[in-house]
């Protein structure tokens, strides 16, 4: 289900910078948008694009770490500790 969601929410941005770069072609072509300014608007995006990404990576990382913990799951670490003891 995570899969999912995560995969629905990269595909409506796909579609959204999709439009969005439609549209800024549309204003080049009429004049009312220069073309160093369409390109650092893009720039911008992006880059507020991957900023979201990784905040929602860590955020996703952040529960499934709290999940683990409260279902008791033993982790890497608790296993690598584990071997190390019965050595």
């Amino acid at each position: 289900m995570l899969k999912e969601l995560l995969n629905t929410g990269f595909g409506a941005a796909a579609i959204i910078k999709e439009r969005v770069e439609e549209e800024i072609k549309i204003l080049e072509e009429k004049g009312k948008l220069k073309k160093d300014d369409a390109k650092s608007f893009l720039e911008s995006l992006e880059k507020k694009g991957k900023d979201e990404e990784q905040k929602a990576k860590d955020e996703i990382k952040k529960v499934l770490k709290e999940v683990i913990n409260e279902l008791g799951l033993a982790t890497k670490e608790d296993l690598e500790k584990l071997k190390e003891d019965l050595k």
